[in-house]
């Protein structure tokens, strides 16, 4: 595999070990194919690299705006940030979560019945008299007979 030379003792690429790959082909002409892949894969660090750091970067302005905006908020701003977005929103999601468990619980407990009843009292009923007269015909066949 092209790149295994490049990774780490346990067996990841990093910035560093890709640098001193690069460095140690750096004048073999057979690795052409791999100097071309490490150099592309240095490049996506460095990219990820300036990602991250733009990242890390817009959530501390978006902390540091946030910070100032509190400052500023008045009592009714606040209670509506506490009350309706936050408070009102959890008991909603609270609801609806125990209001569908419920529901499963019966639809769930309503099949168990369904299954249970599917078969009416008086077709049971004439199925273990076929069923009797079967088991007594066999055991007078057998020499046996029942009072």
């Amino acid at each position: 595999m092209l790149l295994e030379e490049a990774k780490t003792d346990k067996g990841k690429l990093t910035k560093a070990s890709v640098k001193t790959r690069l460095a140690a082909i750096k004048h073999d002409w057979d690795a052409k194919e791999e100097r071309t892949i490490l150099n592309s894969y240095f490049k996506l660090i460095e990219k990820e690299s300036a990602v991250s750091k733009a990242i890390k970067d817009a959530k501390g302005m978006l902390a540091r705006k946030v910070a100032g905006k509190y400052s500023k908020l008045n009592e009714d701003e606040i209670k509506t940030l506490i009350v309706d977005d936050k408070w009102m929103a959890t008991l909603d999601n609270d609801i609806h979560t125990e209001l569908d468990r419920i529901s499963q619980a019966l639809t769930g407990r309503i099949k168990q019945l369904a299954e249970r009843y599917a078969q009416p009292l008086p077709a049971l009923i004439d199925e273990v008299e076929i069923l009797s007269k079967k088991v007594d015909e066999h055991l007078k066949k057998m020499g046996f007979t029942w009072n």
